[in-house]
């Protein structure tokens, strides 16, 4: 009897850790990190993109933003980083930030069908913020306004 025992708890802490595992990577995968964000008149429920993956994938599987919604792709260091229309359902607004997350680069209505085209800034940017199309207009956004966020430089790659 004592035999059964040992067995069956040897096996369901097997099947405890394997399902804790398996729960710690399916919400690291599904959860994605958020952070407020103050741009111009605005303020947006911010979904972050902070690795290489994240960023590639972008809005392309989104089927739209609400207009409190934006994505804010962060690197790992300056850069003049493109974005693309690939797989886009909607138009958006491109704003690119410096270090100091200062506006160095805005694109208005970018169109989905102009892929392979790519946008790219002018000057290095640290940070790239997609916005449903009209927002740039609509929330007084311009070139050298300052965005306001939290990220944790930690969780860039």
């Amino acid at each position: 009897m004592s035999d059964n025992l040992s067995t069956t708890l040897i096996i369901s802490g097997v099947f405890l850790v394997v399902g804790v595992m398996f729960l710690m990577v399916v919400l690291q995968n599904t959860l994605k990190l958020a952070t407020n964000l103050r741009l111009g008149d605005g303020v947006f429920r911010t979904t972050l993109a902070l690795n290489d993956g994240e960023r590639t994938k972008g809005l392309s599987s989104v089927g739209k933003l609400d207009s409190d919604q934006a994505l804010l792709m962060a690197f790992p260091s300056e850069g003049k980083w493109g974005v693309w229309m690939k797989d886009m359902n909607f138009p958006i607004d491109i704003v690119w930030l410096n270090s100091d997350k200062k506006i160095i680069g805005i694109v208005k209505n970018a169109p989905t069908d102009d892929y392979p085209m790519t946008y790219t800034p002018k000057t290095l940017a640290k940070y790239v913020i997609e916005l449903p199309a009209g927002t740039i207009d609509s929330k007084s956004i311009a070139m050298n306004n300052t965005a306001i966020f939290q990220i944790n430089s930690g969780d860039i790659r």
